[in-house]
């Protein structure tokens, strides 16, 4: 039997909205019709009504399930270097309470719209949430060490957190590149194309890291001290932070994480070194952390491909992808039609989920999400009704 959904639009993401539209799904959320309004007078009292937009289920490209029992535990706008040592700090924590978390994190993503998401981790914890979660996650499991010599050691380390995770989907990826040596990123590219896996890195999200790279000065010189690592190995490269990482993953199909301070220069030697590259956005994280935002104007006049994350609960204040499309609405003046794309296809696509997820369109089962639009297509409210 089919339920039949309407609202005064539907946004089916690869096709032009339809006003007053109808969505016919079974019940097991599979698409068979989308109708028009004139297609769909025959059918009388069997279509439910609301007010509203029906969307595509959100994807949710960046996310740290394993830290949401750090919840306000981390003052704003500190910095990213203050930020990271806070998280070092305070991350360990009551294993049963940390699951109580990492479900009610899961939970709320679910209640949010959210169907697949791209998760981080270090460790095996969030597994057995993952494993009974009604959203897909594919896990990308960090690896970190900025000394040359412990890169065969560290890469054994994370197979053996892979091998764990085993039957869900994974893949080894470097954390950041100030804290994965040359060596390493060679070994986990080395290990993705073998796999055929995609990866994730956080790029750019703060001056530092650009500081360090060029001319090995700026705020991770005290992080390194916090951490009792001796970088007198570490020579700068005399380029931006991404100039000097993206040539370890040749064409590996990559996710350029936050991008905060990335510029026209980067993004044009990223075009010219990878055409596999999408860039997410996490705007929350970017404002709760650092207090600004990338260039977005920049990265949409580039024609780049951008997805949305949330970041963590230690970062963010909800889990929340439309919250997310409404910050960089109300202070980047980014289009709806714009950033639905960014929170649907673009991330379906990167973590090839794209069969399923992340448009309407028959024989399709991306989750319908109701919103709340403007007359003029703004984002009104944070509030999701998940219809499917």
């Amino acid at each position: 039997m089919l339920k039949y959904f309407s609202a005064d639009w539907i946004f089916p993401v690869n096709r032009a909205p339809l006003q007053d539209g109808v969505v016919a799904v079974n019940a097991d959320g599979e698409i068979k019709e989308i109708l028009t309004a004139k297609e769909a007078v025959h059918l009388g009292q069997a279509v439910v009504q609301y007010k509203g937009a029906i969307v595509p289920g959100f994807i949710n490209t960046h996310c740290h399930l394993e830290l949401s029992h750090m919840l306000g535990q981390i003052p704003e706008k500190t910095g990213l270097v203050a930020f990271v040592q806070h998280i070092i700090k305070k991350r360990q924590g009551d294993a049963e309470q940390i699951k109580l978390a990492m479900q009610e994190a899961d939970q709320q993503m679910f209640e949010n719209g959210i169907v697949a998401v791209g998760d981080i981790s270090n460790q095996i914890s969030s597994k057995a949430v993952k494993e009974t979660s009604k959203i897909h996650y594919h896990t990308f499991i960090e690896a970190l060490g900025f000394n040359p010599e412990r890169a065969g050691a560290i890469m054994d380390y994370v197979k053996g957190i892979q091998l764990d995770f085993e039957p869900l989907p994974t893949a080894i990826v470097p954390h950041a590149p100030y804290t994965v040596s040359p060596e390493l990123f060679e070994l986990i590219r080395a290990e993705a194309e073998k796999a055929g896996a995609f990866i994730s890195v956080h790029n750019q999200e703060t001056d530092n890291e650009n500081a360090f790279f060029e001319n090995k000065t700026g705020g991770f010189l005290k992080l390194y001290e916090f951490l009792g690592m001796d970088i007198s190995f570490f020579e700068p490269t005399n380029k931006s932070s991404l100039q000097s990482w993206l040539p370890y993953i040749k064409q590996q199909k990559a996710l350029l994480v936050h991008n905060t301070v990335t510029n026209k220069q980067d993004i044009e030697f990223a075009k010219l070194n990878n055409n596999n590259l999408y860039w997410c956005l996490c705007p929350q994280a970017n404002l709760y952390i650092e207090n600004t935002l990338p260039d977005v104007d920049l990265l949409i006049e580039e024609g780049v491909k951008i997805t949305l994350g949330t970041d963590s609960l230690a970062s963010n204040h909800q889990l929340n992808i439309l919250s997310e499309m409404i910050t960089l609405q109300n202070q980047k003046q980014v289009s709806f039609e714009k950033l639905l794309s960014w929170a649907t296809i673009n991330g379906a696509e990167f973590l090839g989920l794209e069969e399923q997820l992340g448009t309407m369109a028959i024989g399709k089962k991306p989750g319908l999400n109701l919103i709340q639009l403007s007359a003029d297509f703004k984002i009104e409210n944070d509030q999701v009704k998940r219809l499917i």
